[in-house]
């Protein structure tokens, strides 16, 4: 490929990933959301989160228990109000702990 060509092509990807970023910026200047539709919004980082990870907690192949633990940190930590990566990390810690005192 020439240069030209791969320098278009991160351009245009660029722009493909900044437009919708952008847009409920330039949209939505200005006007307030509805109590519970900023609600919704506050949750899909967990929504998200537990969706994607759920399905590992389950299919783990050594000790079930690595995945019901860190399941429980990252409710935890989750349902007291932590933010998204204070979750992640809180619960790689505990997992840690626990892998180092029962391994």
């Amino acid at each position: 490929m020439e240069t030209s060509t791969i320098l278009f092509m991160i351009i245009g990807m660029g722009l493909v990933t900044y437009i919708p970023r952008l847009l409920p910026f330039v949209l939505f200047k200005g006007k307030e959301m509805p109590p519970f539709l900023q609600g919704v919004l506050k949750n899909i980082p967990y929504a998200t989160l537990g969706a994607l990870i759920f399905p590992g907690i389950l299919l783990i192949q050594e000790d079930i228990m690595f995945g019901v633990v860190g399941a429980l940190a990252a409710v935890t930590l989750a349902f007291i109000g932590a933010n998204v990566i204070f979750v992640v990390l809180g619960s790689i810690a505990v997992l840690s702990a626990y892998s180092f005192l029962f391994s």
